[in-house]
């Protein structure tokens, strides 16, 4: 290490190393009061956090993974913007005594020179104390995560699909952290003011959320479904030709896990919670395809329903969160499943 440098340093900003006219600058980047800093990433510009000591123990050479839109790039591309300007006033604190210095020699060569002729030059130099460096005050985390595959601890602001160190999440991660996102929607709408839950459900914001909840349910067990049966079946592909979207079909999802050798989901869920499922199903098809309004479909796969053809299907926070946990019993089945 270089330590004879004859600039003063903000506290955090270090010379390490001098090669001719480059100078080589350490900047420490402040811990949150929980371990974690931040990294922003370079493609979406969003921010996530990473533990430090987790990070310290990571290779020197590292590319890291953005956790919402799966960016992969060098460590050093993932500066946030509070952490660049504070590496840029470490920067221009050494920059401005650079050329104070320069200004200084330019001077006392002009003296020595003017003592032969007749022009007389003056530069005063004063000591220089820079700036502190600027504090790194980035949102504070409200949820962390600890990945299963590199047991990294990082924390998100939002959906997310990836670990920051090892990339893509296992399809069960991504499902249940989806169907807690839905959970957590519920509640949050449920824990408003009265005066504005009344509001929003004057416009129809709560049905419209519903209804959402209801679609993303489906989709949740869709793409599950898909990962495990593509992970666990060696001729997917084959199997898969020619049979459209039958992730999206209960029964045929079911049977077709159970063709390839596979117990059936079917009795790990139990009967009524299948039927239930079924229900949440065909109620996401009407949404999808009907904008609600209940047809013949719909009534042969809820033979139960006392509604009529032409009614508009009508959901509550109750239906979403038995469909929620009813999912999350599937789900399970799913990532459990076993040949037979």
């Amino acid at each position: 290490m270089w330590d004879n440098s004859p600039f003063p340093m903000p506290d955090g900003a270090k010379i390490t190393d001098r090669q001719g006219d480059q100078y080589k600058v350490n900047v420490s980047i402040p811990l949150d009061a929980d371990g974690f800093f931040g990294r922003q990433c370079p493609e979406c510009s969003m921010l996530f956090r990473i533990h430090g000591d987790d990070y310290a123990a990571l290779p020197e050479e590292l590319r890291l993974w953005c956790v919402y839109c799966g960016h992969n790039a060098d460590h050093g591309d993932f500066w946030t913007d509070q952490q660049r300007e504070r590496a840029l006033e470490a920067a221009r604190a050494l920059g401005a005594q650079i050329v104070q210095q320069g200004f200084a020699r330019m001077a006392r060569k002009a003296r020595n020179s003017s003592r032969r002729g007749h022009v007389s030059v003056s530069f005063r130099s004063r000591p220089r104390y820079p700036r502190p460096l600027p504090e790194i005050d980035e949102e504070r985390l409200a949820r962390t995560r600890t990945c299963v595959g590199c047991e990294i601890r990082y924390g998100v602001f939002g959906e997310h699909r990836y670990c920051p160190s090892c990339g893509r999440l296992p399809a069960a991660t991504v499902a249940f952290d989806a169907l807690q996102a839905e959970t957590a929607r519920l509640d949050a709408l449920s824990s408003l003011p009265d005066e504005i839950r009344a509001t929003l459900r004057e416009q129809g914001v709560f049905t419209r959320s519903w209804v959402d909840t209801i679609e993303n349910v489906v989709g949740v067990v869709e793409a599950l479904g898909s990962s495990m049966f593509h992970e666990h079946v060696t001729d997917a592909e084959e199997r898969l030709r020619g049979k459209g979207s039958i992730f999206q079909r209960l029964d045929d999802m079911a049977d077709l896990f159970v063709s390839a050798g596979f117990s059936d989901v079917r009795g790990s869920v139990g009967s009524s919670a299948w039927q239930r499922l079924l229900r949440t199903w065909a109620a996401r098809h009407v949404f999808t395809h009907t904008d609600g309004v209940i047809d013949e479909k719909y009534l042969r796969r809820v033979p139960a329903s006392r509604a009529s053809v032409g009614q508009r299907l009508v959901i509550s926070d109750a239906d979403c969160r038995e469909a929620i946990e009813d999912a999350t019993a599937l789900c399970r089945a799913l990532v459990g499943i076993r040949p037979r």
